[in-house]
This record gives C-alpha cells, structure tokens and sequence, in this order.
C-alpha cells in the first residue's frame, strides 16, 4: 500500500499517530501568512490560537515560519513595486524579521504562551557543535514552556533566498530534535491523484504510506500560490521526516482551527507516515544537513560492497575524484552510470584520494607517508542513498 484515497482506509493510522504524538513541528509558509500587501495578521492569531492549543494539551510545539520580507515590504509602502535583487530581499528581511516577531509576540499574548525566536543558517546546522548547540535550546525553550518561532536568517543566508525553502529547514527541525510529526500548512488541500481542475476523476490522497516515484508525481498535480518550495519540497520534507520514524501532515492552513480540527480526528488534507526503520541522528545529519563538497566515482566491486554488504569503501574501489576538499569532508559517492548511491565522510583530502585511488589498503603509507585510516570512508560514516529511501 503506498497511497489510500479512501477516508476509512487511513483513519485509524492517522488518529493513533497524533494522539501520540507528544512534539510537533508546525511550519507555516508565506503562501498562508501573506497577502500582496503584507503580514495577514488574522492568520497570525489563527496560529496563536492553534499552537496555544496543542501546549495546552501538553504537547511540545516548534512553529517555523517565512514572513519576515513581506512584513518589510508592508511598512515600505505596502503592495509598491520593489525589484528582486538580492540586497533589496536581504534589507527587507533586516527590516521585516522584528515587525513579524512583534505580531507573533502581540498574538500569542492574547492566550499567555511565551514565544522566543531563533534564526538560523544553514552553517548553524552544518557543524555538528552547533547543530548540537541549536538543539540543546531548542530543548531547554521547551523546559521553559516557551514556543521556539523559528526562520531562516534571510538578511544573510543568501543561498536560503534564492532556493532554499522553510520545507526543509521545518524537516531539518523536526528530526533534529527527535519531533513525532511534522505539519505543513499551506495553501493548498493537500495532494491529488491528479490536477482537480483539469481532471474530474482526480481524487484526494489522505494517506501515504511510502514516497516514492508514483507519489512524487502527485505533486506536479497541485500548486501553491505563493510559496516558494512548492509541492515537490514539501513531499521531500515528508520523505526526510519519514525516515526518521516521523509523520507528517500537508494540507490547508488557511482553515479555521485547522489544528484543533486535525487533533480532533478531522480527515483533512494528506497525512504521510513514517518509515517503520528509523535513522540514528548522526546519519540523518550526514544524509540531510551537509552538502557535498566533492563526489567519488566507484567501480562494481565497491558499489555492491558497500550497497548490499554494509562496508566501508577502501581506496581499491575509487576510480575518479571530483572536487577538492579536506578530511572529514562530506562527500557522496557515485555509480558509473552516474547514480549517487552513499553521502559519507571521508578520512583523507581530495589530494590524496587522487593518489591512493584504485590502490589497496597496505600501500597507502608507502604513499603517502602516513596512514591514519585503512578506509577512505568508515561504514559508520557511511549512509546509503537510492531512489526512495536513505538509510
């Protein structure tokens, strides 16, 4: 079963997984909290209203929010024409990030929750010391009975604005700090077996239970009006958080009390749930957090050692070097058909792979003159990587 379009069908998965769940992450995206003017200030309070709910119920509750350039944009002048160069967006940001923190403080005021806001880059979550460090206050704002409000910190974080998306960084979140669901609100109602508006046969999807290639199509199917990440980030998030032993939840934030309604047992947008395998936190932080700073091109032998028998990749199975790096790089390795099959951290610079590549393991000192590793990289710094899953 991978998807259920009947309401029965995905009933039950649904209301056991959030009667359990204890932490949630809410991501709300611009597409909700904005309008051509600026901040929609109505829905600001909605969000109060809902996650004041859930730590009623004594859940713990993270909301991860965009906003911070149109409510820029709102005290310059409204709806005016600005051009989209990257200082404009930044600036925007600078001016924007405290006016939205103001609405969000005025609004959660009104039902006596505390909230504390955290920027975040994505060098914040790329070290493993402050990505640690992040989680630890996350954890300790929790202790204080305090909502952490968390964006992306778009006055600097310039590779953020031009693609990033608060999907991601919301998935990131989640499994960072071991969250049970992940709930995207959005625009749209959720996914569709096809585009609603062009085939009347299209049905909604209401539970998923694996993403793979037939429900990545789906997104194609269903646009949002304004947000950023799409439908496409939004199902890649939900495949993050699902291999993380999370579910996850896409579907229309711009109804009333779509919280409260969703706990309650309404049947409500798409619902994803999670892999039955779960991920330790170090190798989701290999697989999800880092970029690759470089690529290794495998031969037969080290794609099926490490693929189907678990072990680490030697020098003898490197055949190409792509990129320049340093020890403890993350890189992926790659097929020769040029398929990413692993992401991992590697035990020597690029220079030096170049000359141990194809080699076996006892001439590596005669090499290079040392030897601190057999392995280029350690199974346990080694995640593997296919179509539908990383495990």
């Amino acid at each position: 079963m991978t998807f259920q379009t009947s309401l029965e069908d995905g009933l039950f998965y649904r209301q056991t997984l959030f009667d359990q769940a204890k932490r949630v992450v809410v991501k709300v995206g611009s597409a909700v909290l904005t309008n051509r003017q600026g901040l929609e200030t109505g829905m600001i309070d909605n969000l109060a209203r809902d996650l004041s709910f859930l730590r009623g119920t004594g859940r713990e509750v993270i909301l991860v929010t965009s906003g911070a350039v149109a409510a820029g944009r709102q005290r310059l002048g409204g709806g005016r024409k600005m051009n989209r160069e990257l200082k404009v967006k930044q600036a925007l940001a600078a001016l924007g990030q405290g006016l939205l923190m103001q609405a969000y403080e005025q609004a959660f005021a009104n039902y006596n929750q505390q909230v504390a806001q955290v920027l975040l880059t994505h060098a914040d979550l790329s070290h493993r010391d402050r990505y640690l460090n992040v989680r630890n206050t996350i954890l300790t704002l929790f202790e204080f009975g305090v909502i952490p409000i968390i964006n992306e910190n778009d006055t600097v974080s310039v590779e953020e604005l031009r693609f990033g998306d608060n999907d991601t960084l919301g998935a990131l979140i989640t499994n960072m700090i071991g969250a049970d669901m992940f709930i995207i609100l959005t625009d749209v109602d959720g996914l569709y077996t096809a585009n609603p508006h062009e085939d009347p046969a299209a049905r909604p999807v209401y539970t998923v239970a694996r993403i793979n290639h037939e429900v990545e199509k789906m997104a194609g199917h269903t646009h949002s009006a304004q947000g950023s990440g799409g439908m496409h980030s939004k199902i890649r998030a939900a495949k993050m958080v699902a291999a993380c032993g999370g579910s996850s939840f896409i579907g229309p934030g711009n109804k009333q009390e779509i919280l409260k309604d969703l706990f309650s047992g309404e049947m409500v947008g798409t619902f994803f749930l999670p892999r039955s395998e779960r991920m330790k936190g170090r190798k989701h932080w290999i697989a999800y957090v880092l970029r690759p700073e470089g690529y290794l091109l495998l031969d037969e032998g080290a794609c099926r050692a490490v693929v189907e028998q678990g072990r680490s990749l030697l020098p003898s199975g490197v055949l190409e070097v792509e990129g320049t790096f340093g020890v403890g790089a993350p890189v992926h390795c790659k097929t020769l058909d040029n398929k990413v099959i692993a992401a991992g951290l590697t035990n020597y610079s690029s220079a030096d792979i170049e000359k141990i590549k194809g080699r076996n393991t006892r001439e590596i000192e005669n090499i290079l003159g040392f030897r601190d590793s057999d392995e280029i990289i350690h199974r346990d710094n080694l995640v593997m990587i296919d179509d539908e899953n990383i495990r």
